[in-house]
Parts: C-alpha cells; structure tokens; sequence
C-alpha cells in the first residue's frame, strides 16, 4: 500500500529529523489534519500516543481550491466538504500521485444532504486539480501520506481530519458571516469543536445527532 512513499529514502530522512524536534518518530507518532477552506491552508499537527496535547508541525497552502464556502451536500456541486472526518483508506496509485480518502458523506452529511445523491469520493491528494478534494501538489502530498502511513501503522484506526470553512475569529465572522446568514448555525456547531482545540490542544469528543447536528459531548 505504501510502496511508493517507502522508496522516498530522503523525505523519510526529513521528516524523522522534523519528529525529533517534537519528541516524537515514526514509530510513536499519531496525526491530526485541518483544513481552511477561505485560508487555503491544510495543517499537519502530531503528537507521541501516549501524549495528550497537539502539535502543529506543518502548514501547506492549497494548490487548487474549489466551489465555495459552505458544506458539501450534493454530487457535482464541486464544494470541500465542511465537518469532521477521518482518513479511511490510502491510495498509492492515483491519479493525483498519492491520495488519502476521507469518510464522507459523514452521518450528518447523509441527515442534511441530498438523500439519493450527497456525493463521495473526497480526497486530500497531489496535483493541482480540485473537484472537491484538497489538492496539495505531489510533494507535499507524500509528506502527509508517508506521517499517515506511519499514524496507521502505529495503531491509529481512525485519521481526524477537520475541515472548516475559516479560522473562527471576528474578523472572519465579519468579512464572510454577512454573506452566508443561512449557514450561522451550522458553522457555529463546528466552531464548538474548533474553539476546544484552539484553547486546549485536545481534540473534542462530539456526536451527531438524529436530526445531523454536531454536538459536543
């Protein structure tokens, strides 16, 4: 499955130096992935198993964004999805390089999208192309496929991956919350979650409920 990332003696080499600075190595670490759709940006944050708190150790800007701000609720409709997710399968042999697929449509995006058509196949992959994934050109896509890789094989099932539609900050809520009144509510379900993390450095425990909203628990 990883036979193309393996080869990459160098970029192993690399980032074994990177961990090493955090107190961690492939052989403890664990991943975490955020993503800001109106940023561009994709993180990479780490952490030893036994420890709790996150570490950011990557930034990648985008290389191609597209739809627009808000959740994906339909196939075709070229949006990010919006929400939270996990890694759920690797692919060594896209067309994108490398891809890490996510587990939309989650629960909520089942409940709130299109019920015959919500759409699927999301990815974080090299390239520059986007129909709805998140591209961040080959190399950079190794460096997360090969830290994921790792996660996995140290025993983390499941890859958080959260996506969002900005940073939630006032000035974000001011410069986009104008425009995009009908997604208040929704937005502030992840920006819960978000805010846990931005003061704690711990990811959340939520739910979904019944009717596809985010809860913490």
């Amino acid at each position: 499955m990883k036979e193309r990332v393996h080869n990459l003696l160098g970029l192993q080499k690399k980032l074994e130096d990177q961990l090493d600075v955090f107190d961690c190595s492939p052989q403890t670490v664990q991943l975490y992935i955020r993503a800001f759709k109106a940023e561009q940006q994709l993180e990479l944050w780490i952490k030893a198993g036994e420890e709790v708190k996150w570490k950011k150790i990557r930034l990648f800007p985008f290389c191609k964004m597209s739809g627009q701000l808000g959740p994906k609720r339909k196939e075709g409709d070229r949006q990010i999805p919006e929400g939270i997710y996990h890694i759920d399968r690797f692919n060594p042999k896209s067309k994108y390089h490398l891809s890490l697929g996510l587990n939309y449509p989650n629960k909520s995006d089942i409940i709130l999208g299109d019920p015959k058509l919500p759409g699927s196949d999301i990815f974080i992959h090299g390239g520059c192309e986007s129909v709805g994934c998140i591209a961040i050109t080959d190399c950079r896509v190794e460096e997360v496929y090969l830290l994921a890789s790792w996660a996995s094989e140290n025993g983390q099932q499941k890859i958080p991956v959260h996506l969002y539609p900005f940073h939630f900050n006032a000035a974000n809520w001011r410069k986009y919350g104008p425009d995009w009144a009908q997604l208040h509510s929704f937005w502030m379900e992840l920006e819960a979650i978000y805010q846990v993390f931005e003061e704690s450095k711990v990811l959340p425990e939520f739910a979904i409920s019944d009717d596809g909203h985010y809860q913490l628990l």
